[in-house]
């Protein structure tokens, strides 16, 4: 009698509801792995998450994140949804997945839940993000997705994952940057302070010719700044001249200009000992302060 009324409360209700309770969930060969709880199951019965951002895995740390938890275990369990019967899709968790396979483990400890694919695209996009191991682009176009394919605002997008709509958008607009950009930023060859000031440039050849002089001469953030900025306001700059080897009295002499000018300065020599001086300014008043600091 009792077993005929566990499953009438049940009937109606949707997947989701028989797979939450332990009464109604059938599909479940012990009591602990219910969706709502954390329990140990198996690798094997775990398939890949279809919407998981992260494409590469870098195999030193993966081999490093595999010995730590030879010692200690996983210490923070991933995330399935349950598919029915003892099979699981993986939500979030690939990388203490894949390092628990490397590491011989058989069992995993995981929450368990329900989750439709729309929720199931959110939730391992938001997760992603939260990584701190992620680069600039990959953070990028999890935005992207979860804008357009979870059909979220930037508002709500910023709600989602703790970030104001400025922040939101300083992402999104580097994936307007030239692919051989995004490559390099992904690669680590410039950084998103690098990739910021290359985007208020409107030229594209001009983004890539700043973008080639950025690695060969290792310049900072603030000469790329100060570059962008001295373009805009009309300044002649030829992106394309050869630069010379790193000199230590360039640098000192560029440490003695902002001592006095108190502005970004950028000494850009050629190979023939001739080069060229930008300083940099923030508003009028700023260039007339500068003035009077020259003629002093």
């Amino acid at each position: 009698m009792s077993s005929t009324i566990k499953k009438k409360a049940g009937l109606g209700r949707g997947l989701g509801a028989l797979l939450e309770n332990a009464n109604t969930d059938i599909t479940a060969s012990s009591s602990n792995a219910l969706a709502g709880n954390v329990a140990m199951i198996p690798i094997a019965s775990i398939e890949a998450n279809p919407f998981q951002p992260r494409t590469e895995f870098e195999q030193t740390a993966l081999a490093e994140l595999s010995e730590s938890i030879k010692v200690h275990g996983v210490i923070q369990p991933i995330t399935v949804r349950k598919m029915g019967y003892d099979r699981y899709q993986l939500i979030s968790g690939e990388r203490r997945t894949r390092a628990s396979l490397l590491g011989g483990l058989t069992e995993i400890p995981a929450y368990i839940r329900v989750a439709n694919d729309q929720d199931m695209l959110e939730m391992a996009l938001i997760e992603n993000i939260q990584r701190s191991d992620l680069n600039a682009i990959e953070v990028a176009l999890s935005y992207k997705r979860l804008l357009e394919e979870c059909s979220l605002k930037q508002e709500e997008l910023g709600d989602r994952v703790g970030k104001d709509r400025t922040t939101v958008n300083n992402y999104l607009r580097l994936l307007k940057l030239p692919e051989p950009i995004q490559l390099g930023i992904q690669r680590g060859q410039v950084t998103m302070g690098h990739a910021r000031a290359m985007i208020n440039m409107d030229d594209t050849v001009g983004q890539m010719e700043l973008f080639e002089q950025i690695i060969k001469e290792n310049l900072s953030v603030r000469d790329v700044e100060s570059l962008v900025k001295a373009k805009k306001n009309g300044t002649d700059i030829n992106l394309s001249m050869s630069g010379t080897d790193w000199d230590p009295e360039i640098d000192r002499i560029t440490a003695e200009f902002y001592a006095k000018l108190r502005a970004a300065v950028h000494l850009k020599t050629s190979g023939k000992g001739k080069g060229k001086i930008i300083i940099s300014y923030k508003s009028k008043e700023d260039l007339e302060r500068i003035l009077g600091l020259i003629q002093n």
